[in-house]
Order: structure tokens, then sequence, then C-alpha cells
């Protein structure tokens, strides 16, 4: 097919290559254009010189910027996306944004006669890299159906879960279930250690039980030797944690724990650890 993806960022440059590498025609749109230019080097393809441009006559454009505001610049503004899109074509967008801008896009793109899926991801760099991604997907059944080869391109489990903004909202489910993990296992790391245990015999034991969990098998290590530059960033993360924490207050939900390592997150901040990975938490216990 002939795509777009705009936003080559740590997630959107390996997602484009793997579209690239299945054959399908890429054009490339990214705020620095010397990202998108060395990508064409690595993958081929064009590097457009707007959305709006990368947009035009594609049959799926993909986007993956940093929120709300990035999202509404580079999809409706006066060099957007939208402005060239072909009626019937499709706009999957990858981003952690708002259900609310979600809705937003999904009704402007449904008045131009274009489709809109919203369809954040999880598994980080790393997935992203190994083609390995969880993607969760809000909007209509049939432009679900015609994306999914492309989005299989580098996803591991791909599932429709609703309308416009069902993608969003259950990527901050996803985000909830995850700070809490990390905190336990920051905890327990922590509490390990100060008692005087072979962490690593402890972890090989406990994470073939109840305990087990994709944090633990793949950070324990790095948080035993306190590094902290391996996947999703604090920032980020809180950014998301925003998002959850105001979705909860218009639908009536608790999130005690979220919020309370939402203020944990703030604390690693205060550290000049805004760009270490979610393991971080670990660091306020020492």
């Amino acid at each position: 097919m002939k795509v777009a993806f705009i936003g080559l960022g740590v997630m959107g440059y390996p997602m484009a290559g793997h579209l690239a590498a299945k054959g399908h025609d890429v054009t490339v749109y990214n705020r620095t254009t010397s990202k998108a230019e060395q990508w064409v080097n690595k993958y081929a393809g064009r590097v457009a010189s707007t959305p709006q441009d990368a947009a035009k006559q594609r049959d799926i454009v993909f986007s993956c910027v940093g929120n709300d505001d990035d999202l509404r610049s580079v999809i409706l503004g006066a060099e957007g996306a939208l402005s060239s899109m072909s009626e019937g074509s499709i706009l999957v967008d990858h981003t952690t944004a708002s259900a609310e801008v979600a809705r937003e896009l999904y009704q402007e793109a449904k008045s131009r006669k274009v489709a809109f899926l919203d369809a954040p991801v999880s598994g980080g760099q790393q997935g992203a890299e190994s083609g390995q991604l969880t993607i969760m997907c809000g909007g209509d059944n049939d432009a679900y159906q015609k994306v999914l080869p492309a989005i299989n391109c580098y996803a591991k489990q791909s599932n429709l879960l609703g309308g416009p903004g069902s993608g969003q909202l259950t990527k901050m489910v996803n985000q909830i279930c995850i700070a809490g993990l990390v905190q336990g296992l920051s905890e327990g790391l922590q509490f390990a250690e100060n008692a005087g245990l072979d962490v690593h015999k402890v972890v090989e034991v406990i994470s073939k039980g109840a305990a087990q969990s994709w944090q633990m098998d793949n950070r324990h290590e790095t948080m035993i030797d306190d590094e902290y530059k391996h996947g999703f960033a604090v920032d980020w993360m809180r950014k998301d944690l925003a998002m959850c924490l105001e979705e909860a207050r218009k639908n009536g939900s608790q999130l005690p724990v979220a919020a309370l390592v939402d203020q944990f997150y703030a604390d690693v901040q205060k550290n000049k650890g805004g760009r270490w990975d979610t393991s971080s938490l670990k660091t306020r216990l020492k």
C-alpha cells in the first residue's frame, strides 16, 4: 500500500521501517528533517516537507507524535495531513493522547470522508524495533480491518476495543497497571538488597510464580545495576498519568495508587531523572 508516516521518534522510526521492509511504499515526515533523511537513507522511500505533502495520495497515513497539541498541529494545522488526504483513505494515530482529541479527530476526519483510528501502542522502543508491539484501537471495524495487514508489520497483538477514543482509554488502563507494578518491583528489589539476599537468585525464583511480570522479566537486571536508560521515559509517563487522572475525574474512578506513583515520578524528575526510564522509581528508595 501507499502509506505515510508522520513522526520519526524512538517509536515511529522503527515502525515506519517495518512498513518499508514489508514492501509498502512509504513517505515520511518529521519535524527535524535530518531525521527523515536518515530514515530514507536506511529504508528508502520519500521525505515530505510537510504533513500535508506526506499525506497526498496515500492509502493510510500513520502518525506518532508527542501529545494532543502536536497531534492537532500535524493533522489539523494549515499544512496538516487531513487537508490533503483522499476520500476513503484512513488516518491511524499511534500517539498516546487523550480520548477527547481522538474523538475530535474522528469527527473531523469523518466530515472529510476519511476514516480515523486512535491506536496507541505498548511495548516501548524495544517492541517497536523488534516489531512486537501491542496496538489498542478505537474506531470503526471496516477501517480497522483494512489497516490490519499494515499494523501487523510491527505488532504482535492488535485489538479493536470499541468506538473512537476506546484505544486511548485502553492505553490509560495499561499505564495505570504499569505504574503500580513498577513501584512494587522497585520496593521488592530494594527490600531484597537491604535484607542481604542475592537479588538475582530471588528474582529467578519469584519470577516463576505469581509475582512474574513483563517489568520483572525485562527490567530487574538494569534496576539492580542502577541503569535507567532503557525505554519509556519518566517525563512521558507523567504526561500519560496526568491524562489517566483527568479521565478518572470525569468517569468517577478512584486511582489512589496511580496518583501516588505519579508524585513519586515527580520526585524522580526533581532529581534530574526526567529522561530516565520508568523503572527509575527505585532511585527514590535509596
